[in-house]
């Protein structure tokens, strides 16, 4: 599809997904901050081929990671804007298909004290572009990412 034939569009939308983990604020705020720690539930299950893993976790940090589902070069691209360790990470970022841009998001991953665990709230605000990607599969994939999350968590104890 050559850019003069693609139509154009925006959508905007919010999703907020809870969870309470099995885990201290501390090792989950690990999970999202060390890069080792990271890789284990960020990226895919099996089906998916791991590229490039770049990340600088500090405010004004970056991250970088691709990987490939079929033919297909999937680009996160984040900037850190806020950190609080153990209570709070707030990112945007990109995402790219075979480089060309679907969607600009602002996260907030809040961490909270539940007991012996954590309630984890992560908060997505995106706009959607020109059709290439959806809310709904945004919010299902980030569902499936949380899932991994937390079955790292329990291989990590």
């Amino acid at each position: 599809m050559t850019e003069t034939l693609i139509k154009r569009t925006a959508v905007h939308a919010t999703f907020c997904i809870e969870r309470t983990l099995d885990a201290s604020p501390a090792r989950v705020f690990k999970a999202f901050a060390d890069p080792k720690a990271k890789a284990l539930w960020f990226g895919g299950d099996e089906t998916w081929a791991r590229g490039d893993a770049q990340m600088d976790f500090r405010v004004g940090g970056r991250e970088r990671n691709t990987g490939q589902h079929g033919q297909v070069t999937h680009t996160f691209d984040a900037l850190y804007w806020d950190i609080i360790p153990d209570e709070r990470i707030i990112y945007s970022y990109e995402m790219h298909l075979d480089g060309r841009k679907i969607s600009v998001s602002q996260t907030t991953v809040e961490l909270r004290p539940a007991g012996s665990g954590t309630k984890l709230t992560f908060t997505e605000q995106g706009v959607f572009l020109d059709g290439f990607d959806d809310p709904k599969v945004r919010e299902d994939g980030t569902r499936e990412l949380m899932d991994a999350l937390q079955a790292s968590l329990k291989v990590a104890a």
